[in-house]
C-alpha cells in the first residue's frame, strides 16, 4: 500500500498538503468574528461629593494626631509600610502575610484560575497527537478473507474553527475571571492587613482599661475597708458599708470581663496571623502599653467618590466578574450558528504491521465537518437568556459594590470628622470628674458630704475614664477603616522585601 487519501464527508478527495491545510485554519481562525456585546461601564450610582458632617466642616482637622502630616498621594499609593509606624505592628501585619490562610487560599484561587484561562486559551489551537492505530474487519467481498489496516502518525482530533466567537469569548470570560480574583487577592490583603492593626489597637485598649480597672479597684478596696472599719466602730451606717462593698465588686467583675476580653483579642489576632503567638511574635505583643503608645498614622485625602472606581480592588473585581458575564453572552450568542471543525491526521498506512514504516506508506486524511443547529428544544435560546440574566445579575453586583464602597467611605469620613471633638470633650469631662473626685473625698474626710457623693463621683470617674479610651480606640480605628475603605494596603513591597516575603513563603510550605 504505497499511498492513501480519504474522501472528505462532502464526498471530495483532497490533495495531499497537510502543512497547508493548518496554516489555511490558522487564518481562518484569526479572521472569525465577535459577538461579544459592546461594554459600557454602567454608571455609578453615587453622588459626586461625599456627604458633609453638619456642625463639624473644619473638625477633620482636629480628629488627626499629633505629629501627623497629609500626603498628597492618595490612600492606595501610600504602602501599608509607610502608614503604620509601629514597627511591632508591622511585624505582626508581615506574619500574617505570611501565614493566614485566608490569603493564602486568595493566591491559590489565582492559581487556579490562571490555568482555567490556560486551558480555554489553549482551545483555540490546535491539538496534534501521536498515535498508532489498527483495525481488522471482514472483507465486504464475502469471501472470509480480513481486511487488516495499520496506521501510524500524527493526529489532530476535532479542531474547531471559531469563526462566530465562540471558543474567543469563553477564553475572555475566563481571562476575566482570572483578572477578578487577582482583584479578590488584593481584597482579601486590605482587609488582612486592617483587621490586624485593629485587633492590634483593641489589644492595646485592653491593656489600658486593664490598668484603669485595676487603680480602680485597689482605690475601692481601700474605700471598702475604711468603711469597715467604720462600720464596725458603729461611725458609719451599714448603707455606706454595702455600697462600698457593690463598687468593690462591680470593679472586680469589670476586671474578669476585661481579662476575658483581652484573651479574645489574643485569640482573634492568633487566627489572623495564622501561627501561635509565640517567640518574636510574642515580643511584638503590646503587654503594658495602652493607647497612648500607639502608632501614628498618615492622614489620606478622601479624593472624588469616582476615584473608588479604580482604586478599589473589590470594585474592579466585580467589574472583571461584569465583564466576564458580557463575554458568556458572546459565547451563547454564537451557539446559534454553524460550528465548523477538522479532523485530520498524517503518517504512515500498511494492510500489514511489517509494512508500516516503509518507504511509499506516507498518508494522510482529512475531515471537516459543519453543523448547523436546526432543533434543539431551545436550548440555545435559554442559554442565551441564561447568559443576559447573568450579566444583568453582575452588573447590580457591580453597582451594589460601589455603593457599599461610598457608604464605607462615608461613615469613615464621618468618624474622622467628629471623633476627635468626641474625644476631646469626653477627656475634659474625665479631667472634671476626677477633680470632683477629690474633692468629694476631701469633703467626706471632713464630714462636710456624704458617702453618697464619694461613691457617686468615683463611680462616674471610672465610667469617664473608660469612655475616653473607647473613643481614641474608635478614632484610631477609624483611621485605619478610612485608609482601607480607600483601597489602602494592597501596593505590593518594594522588589527586595517581596522577594524577601516570597522566600519566606516558600520556607514555611
Amino acid at each position: 500500500m504505497n499511498k492513501f487519501t480519504v474522501k472528505s464527508g462532502a464526498g471530495f478527495a483532497v490533495k495531499p498538503r497537510f502543512p497547508q491545510l493548518l496554516a489555511v485554519s490558522a487564518a481562518a481562525l484569526l479572521a472569525g468574528c465577535s459577538m461579544i456585546p459592546k461594554y459600557e461601564r454602567p454608571a455609578a450610582p453615587i453622588a459626586d461629593q461625599w456627604p458633609a458632617t453638619s456642625g463639624f466642616t473644619t473638625a477633620s482637622a482636629q480628629a488627626q494626631p499629633a505629629g501627623a502630616n497629609a500626603p498628597a498621594v492618595a490612600a492606595a499609593d501610600i504602602e501599608w509600610q509607610a502608614f503604620f509606624s509601629d514597627p511591632k505592628l508591622r511585624q505582626l501585619i508581615e506574619a500574617a502575610l505570611r501565614n493566614n490562610r485566608d490569603l493564602r487560599i486568595a493566591v491559590l484561587n489565582i492559581e487556579q484560575a490562571r490555568a482555567q484561562y490556560g486551558i480555554r486559551r489553549a482551545d483555540q489551537f490546535p491539538t496534534i497527537n501521536a498515535g498508532i492505530t489498527g483495525s481488522r474487519q471482514p472483507n465486504p467481498n464475502g469471501n472470509g478473507s480480513i481486511t487488516s489496516t495499520y496506521t501510524a502518525g500524527l493526529l489532530m482530533p476535532s479542531y474547531e474553527l471559531d469563526f462566530f466567537g465562540r471558543v474567543a469569548s469563553l477564553k475572555e470570560a475566563a481571562l476575566a475571571q482570572y483578572l477578578a480574583t487577582e482583584e479578590g487577592r488584593k481584597t482579601a490583603q486590605i482587609s488582612l492587613i486592617a483587621s490586624v492593626a485593629n485587633t492590634y489597637l483593641s489589644l492595646l485598649a485592653d491593656e489600658e482599661l486593664l490598668t484603669i480597672t485595676q487603680q480602680t479597684l485597689a482605690t475601692r478596696e481601700e474605700s471598702f475597708k475604711l468603711s469597715k472599719l467604720r462600720f464596725d466602730n458603729g461611725v458609719a451606717s451599714e448603707l455606706d458599708f454595702r455600697q462600698a462593698e457593690s463598687l468593690t465588686e462591680a470593679a472586680r467583675a469589670s476586671l474578669a470581663q476585661l481579662v476575658r476580653q483581652r484573651a479574645l483579642d489574643q485569640n482573634a489576632l492568633t487566627l489572623l496571623i495564622g501561627q501561635p503567638l509565640t517567640g518574636d511574635l510574642a515580643v511584638a505583643l503590646p503587654v503594658g502599653k495602652g493607647l497612648s503608645d500607639a502608632p501614628l498614622m498618615v492622614d489620606v485625602p478622601a479624593g472624588l467618590p469616582s476615584d473608588l472606581l479604580t482604586r478599589r480592588p473589590d470594585i474592579r473585581q466585580a467589574e472583571q466578574q461584569l465583564l466576564a458575564a458580557n463575554a458568556d453572552i458572546g459565547a451563547a450568542r454564537a451557539a446559534f450558528f454553524p460550528r465548523i471543525s477538522l479532523t485530520a491526521s498524517a503518517g504512515s498506512a500498511s494492510s500489514h504491521l511489517s509494512g508500516l514504516f516503509k518507504s511509499g506508506s506516507y498518508g494522510w486524511t482529512l475531515a471537516p465537518q459543519l453543523i448547523l443547529p436546526l432543533f434543539d428544544a431551545g436550548r440555545n435560546r435559554a442559554s442565551l437568556d441564561s447568559a443576559n440574566a447573568g450579566r444583568d445579575i453582575a452588573i447590580a453586583q457591580y453597582e451594589k459594590s460601589i455603593q457599599t464602597a461610598f457608604r464605607e467611605v462615608a461613615d469613615a469620613l464621618a468618624g474622622r470628622d467628629t471623633l476627635g471633638e468626641q474625644l476631646r470633650a469626653q477627656q475634659a469631662q474625665a479631667n472634671a470628674e476626677a477633680t470632683r473626685f477629690k474633692l468629694a473625698d476631701l469633703r467626706y474626710q471632713n464630714g462636710v458630704a456624704s458617702y453618697l457623693d464619694q461613691l457617686d463621683a468615683q463611680r462616674s470617674l471610672f465610667a469617664a475614664r473608660q469612655a475616653v479610651v473607647q473613643t481614641r480606640l474608635a478614632q484610631l480605628q477609624s483611621q485605619v477603616t478610612l485608609y482601607k475603605t480607600l483601597g489602602g494596603g494592597w501596593k505590593e513591597a518594594p522588589p527586595e522585601e517581596a522577594l524577601s516575603l516570597k522566600a519566606s513563603r516558600q520556607l514555611s510550605r
